[in-house]
This record gives structure tokens, sequence and C-alpha cells, in this order.
């Protein structure tokens, strides 16, 4: 007779990884996220996370979460549709609309939370979700939760969605929903070709620009500001646990939109409000990086830097165009021996293997900071070097 639990102990992988050395998984940080961080008592160079502007440790950041807590305490204790809201709540989506061009925003416990929320509410049983093979797991949820029909297409494919969308009905309810950035590949959407199929085929254009929104664009506004198409994505999403510095999730979009999503998605109505500390982040981190554009400048210096050392010296970067540079290793095991000789040389980074990424296409996924410095991307390429060589990789 099976028994609910018989699948975790069949488990094994993960404790076989941990018995030969190799396990990369829930290492435990005992500093601030920084350019630097400390795992057991060592000092690694951090070229593994979403802080791309380096803002966590930004003075007035710090100074904004230490008052909010202070003035609101540490939590909410409730739900935005019910006792939850506090006035940060509502000066954080006004300036959110503000600082995305865009009618209105709302926020939601997660950015994971707010692709569920948003997803599973404006699609029904008779729409249909067209979807990038490479979408983010929460979209992949969202969609899954959603009564609407989802249909798959080649990652970045125009093609293949031009012909799926000319194969679907006409009087359904279509959406288009890709990521901006691609957070494994660094790959950037094909938005015009996006917006041009949604147009001919009239469909509304949801964009994830989770790793966009800070980076891309003049004002850093993301993907669609950077395309100059804007007016014609219907829905952003985003999130906070990135270059804002802190935690939760956001989408911007028409204010009749909000107004729906906010009285009828479950994600929202039934979870806890992100605590008053990370609300004042958000909005300090909003004005400092439209007062301080140069954090953006010197993020693309470290990037241009690392993509073009890591290409002379003969590494796979796919077609990383982000600050998301992936080293494509193949194998999982040698990824992952790749990653245990990263970590003891001083260098953290993410290994990603299937089904993360396409099986035999496992990487060292690397990403940067603006406030990384030459020195410490100087001794990153360095090790690499040296490692890549070792490893018949260069």
């Amino acid at each position: 007779m099976a028994d609910l639990f018989d699948k975790c102990v069949k488990f094994t992988r993960a404790r076989e990884l941990q018995q030969q050395g190799w396990y990369p998984y829930f290492k435990a940080i005992t500093s601030g996220a920084d350019s630097e961080v400390e795992i057991d008592g060592h000092r690694l160079i951090m070229i593994g996370s979403n802080n791309y502007l380096g803002l966590t440790q930004h003075p007035r950041i710090k100074k904004a979460a230490q008052d909010a807590i202070d003035k609101f305490g540490s939590g909410c204790t409730g739900s935005r549709f019910l006792n939850g809201t506090l006035s940060l709540h509502v000066e954080l989506e006004e300036k959110l609309a503000e600082f995305m061009n865009s009618e209105a925003a709302l926020i939601f416990s997660t950015g994971f939370q707010t692709n569920l929320g948003t997803l599973a509410t404006i699609v029904g049983k008779d729409d249909i979700i067209f979807a990038d093979r490479n979408n983010h797991a929460s979209i992949v949820d969202g969609n899954r939760l959603s009564f609407g029909r989802v249909v798959k297409y080649k990652h970045n494919n125009m093609r293949d969605l031009e012909r799926l969308l000319s194969a679907s009905k006409q009087d359904s309810g279509k959406v288009i929903v890709v990521d901006g950035v691609f957070s494994m590949e660094g790959h950037l959407v094909d938005l015009p070709g996006v917006v041009k199929l949604a147009k001919q085929f009239n469909a509304r254009v949801m964009v994830d620009d989770a790793h966009s929104v800070g980076v891309f664009g003049a004002n850093a506004r993301g993907t669609a500001e950077h395309f100059g198409l804007e007016d014609d994505v219907d829905i952003t999403m985003g999130t906070f646990s990135k270059s804002f510095a802190s935690l939760g999730g956001y989408i911007s979009a028409d204010e009749n939109v909000i107004h729906y999503i906010k009285h009828h998605a479950r994600a929202l109505i039934f979870s806890a409000s992100i605590p008053p500390a990370n609300a004042a982040s958000v909005i300090t981190a909003i004005d400092i990086i439209q007062k301080e554009p140069e954090r953006r400048e010197r993020l693309w210096e470290n990037v241009r830097k690392m993509k073009k050392g890591f290409d002379q010296l003969g590494f796979n970067t796919g077609d990383s165009v982000s600050p998301i540079i992936p080293i494509i290793i193949g194998g999982d095991v040698d990824t992952f021996m790749f990653w245990k000789k990263l970590y003891e040389g001083g260098v953290f980074t993410n290994p990603a293997v299937a089904p993360a990424v396409p099986l035999g296409q496992a990487l060292i996924r690397t990403s940067y900071m603006a406030t990384h410095t030459n020195e410490e991307l100087d001794k990153v390429l360095e090790i690499f070097n040296k490692l890549g060589k070792e490893f018949g990789l260069i």
C-alpha cells in the first residue's frame, strides 16, 4: 500500500550531493547582502545575487526601514483587504504608478504571489495564455492556477508564437505573458515582436520585469521603456527583491485593471501585507534610483567589463545582454564541481541545472552589481580563467 511520504524517502539526490561535498544550496550568509559576503567565516565575492544597484546597504534605505519600524511596528498582522493597509502601502503604490508612468499600481507580499494572483485573476475559463517556454516558475504556477488554456511557444520565437496565435479561437480572450529579462540566461525578450503579434491577434501583453526595472530604460522603468513600447504593454510586473533592495512585488496597469485585480486576487486578499520596513525601503529606493542615475551607469560598466572578459577568455556566455551572465558548462556534475572550486576560491555563484535550464545546458549563473569594484571583478576573472583551463572549457 502506497504511503504519502514514500516520495520523500526515495528522494536521495540532495543528500548524495551533500555527502559528496558538491551541495550548493541553502548556504547561510552571516553578513549583509553586499558585493562581498561572509559564509562559514570566509569572505566571498558575491556574483550570485540580484542586488543590481547595490542598494541593500544604502544608509538612506536602512534609515527609512528603521524609522518605519519605530512608527508602525514590525508587521501589519492582516491582509490589504481588511486591516493590513497602511498609509505607507498607499504611498508606495502612488509612487510606483508615477515611477512606472502608469495609471495605477498594486503591491503584493512577494513577487511570486504577484504573478500567481494576477494571472489567476485576469484569465478565465474561455481565455488563452500564450507563454514563453523559459518563463519564470511563478508565471508557470500562475498559469496553472488560472482556469484558462495555456499555450507555450518556443523561447523568444516569434514565428512559433504567430503560428499558435493564428490557430487560436478569435473570440477567446488572449494574453501573451513573458519575462522581460530571462533570469537564468540573461536574454532580453523580443518585445517588439510580441507587441506586433499582440496587435495583430487582439491579445493583451503582460511582462514580468523583475530583472529589468531599475536596470533597463532611460528612466529605469524596464524593457517596455527600453524598446519605446510603454503604451503597448498592458501589465508590467516587478519585484522589490532585486533593484529595490527589499521584499514584495507589484503590478502597474490601467486603473480599471488594478481595481478589478485588487478586489478579486486571492493571493492579495488572503495574504498579509508587506511589513512597514519593506514598504519604506522601496519608497526610498525609488527616490535613489531617480536621483542617482550614475548607479545604473556603473552597473553597466561592470556588466560590459565582465561580458568582454569572459568572452575574451573563451567561455560560452550564450546571448546574454543583461547583468545576468551565464557561464554554460554542460553536464550537471561538471557544473557542481565547477561551482565548488569557485566557492573554495572565494567566489559565490549559482549553479543552474535542469529543469531550471534545458537538459545538457547546465550553467553557472553570475550577476553583477553597481557596487562591485574593479579589483573584485578582476579577481573573479582570474579565478574563472584558472578553473576554465582546469576543466577544459577554454
